[in-house]
C-alpha cells in the first residue's frame, strides 16, 4: 500500500489589534519576521483595505527588512478583478509571510474573499506560511467579520454587521483596537446574534497568535478579550431596532501577554505565568 500523504501544519496566524510599534522595541512584528523565516523570510504585504497604497506598503517594507526579512514585496489587488490575475496570486506562491495592512475591511473582504487571491492566501496558511494582519486586517482572518458599527460598552440590537471573512481561523470574530475604541458591547452583541461564534476582542499593540490551528497566544502590551455566548441566554431574536440586549451566562476571558487559549474547548490553557490550568 501506498504511504499516507503527509500534511503541513497550518501556519501561524496573527491577528494584531492595529497600532502596532514599528519604532522600538516592535515586539509584535519582530515575532511575526521570526515566525515567517526571519532572515529567510519573503513577505508578500497586502494594503487593499488602506487608501494609502504604495505609501503603506514602503512603511512595512522599511519595517520588515530592518527586522531582518530578506524580502518585501507588494501585493496588491485593488479590485476583484484584480484578484483573479495568475501574476498576482503567484506572488502569494513565493511568500513565507503574507501581511494584510490596515484600512477598511468591508473593502479587503469584497475585494479578495472568495477570489484567486483569497484562495491562495488560504492555500498558503494550509501549507504551513505565516499570515498576519492588523487592524482590518486581522478582522478578515476569521471566518466571519465585522463588516462596520459602531462602538460602546451596552450590546444593542443593530450596532454592528457581519460579512464573510477569508476563514483562517473557524468559527471566530475577531475585532480590533478593541479597549481602545469601546468594542465590549458589539462583541456581546455577535455572540448573543451568533453563539457558535467565538468573539475575539484585540487591543492595540497587542496580537492574538494562533498556532496548530486552534492554540490561541497573547503576545504584545494589551490584552485580548474572548467572549464565549455558547451558553448565554439572550433576546437578541425579539429586540427591537436599537434597544440594549439581553446577556446573560456569557463567559469572558480577559488574556494579558503570555496567556494562551484553546480555541476549540473554548479553555484558558495557561496564563501568563505559564501555570497550567486544565
Amino acid at each position: 500500500m501506498p504511504a499516507p500523504e503527509s500534511r503541513a501544519e497550518p501556519g501561524p496566524v496573527f491577528a494584531i489589534g492595529g497600532a502596532e510599534e514599528k519604532v522600538g522595541r516592535r515586539t509584535v512584528l519582530s515575532a511575526f519576521v521570526e515566525r515567517a523565516g526571519g532572515d529567510q523570510a519573503r513577505i508578500a504585504v497586502v494594503p487593499t483595505a488602506s487608501s494609502l497604497g504604495a505609501e503603506i506598503v514602503a512603511v512595512y517594507d522599511t519595517v520588515f527588512r530592518a527586522l531582518g526579512a530578506a524580502e518585501v514585496a507588494p501585493a496588491a489587488p485593488a479590485t476583484r478583478a484584480d484578484a483573479q490575475d495568475p501574476a498576482l496570486v503567484e506572488t502569494l506562491a513565493k511568500a513565507t509571510g503574507i501581511f494584510l495592512t490596515g484600512g477598511n475591511q468591508l473593502t479587503l473582504s469584497s475585494v479578495v474573499a472568495g477570489t484567486p487571491f483569497g484562495d491562495a492566501v488560504v492555500a498558503a496558511h494550509r501549507r504551513g506560511v505565516t499570515v498576519g494582519g492588523t487592524s482590518a486586517g486581522a478582522s478578515v482572518l476569521s471566518s466571519h467579520m465585522v463588516a462596520f458599527g459602531v462602538g460602546g460598552a451596552t450590546p444593542k440590537q443593530r450596532m454592528t454587521q457581519l460579512a464573510a471573512g477569508l476563514g483562517l481561523l473557524d468559527r471566530c470574530v475577531i475585532d480590533q483596537h478593541f479597549s481602545q475604541r469601546n468594542r465590549y458591547g458589539r462583541l456581546l452583541m455577535l455572540v448573543a446574534q451568533s453563539p457558535s461564534l467565538l468573539g475575539v476582542g484585540v487591543d492595540e499593540n497587542t496580537a492574538a497568535v494562533v498556532t496548530e490551528g486552534h492554540l490561541l497566544t497573547v503576545l504584545g502590551r494589551g490584552a485580548v478579550t474572548v467572549v464565549d455566548g455558547s451558553a448565554a441566554q439572550s433576546n437578541a431574536a425579539t429586540a427591537k431596532r436599537s434597544e440594549p440586549l439581553l446577556v446573560s451566562g456569557a463567559t469572558v476571558h480577559s488574556l494579558p501577554a503570555g496567556s494562551v487559549f484553546d480555541l476549540t474547548t473554548r479553555a484558558l490553557v495557561h496564563g501568563p505565568d505559564g501555570k497550567d490550568q486544565t
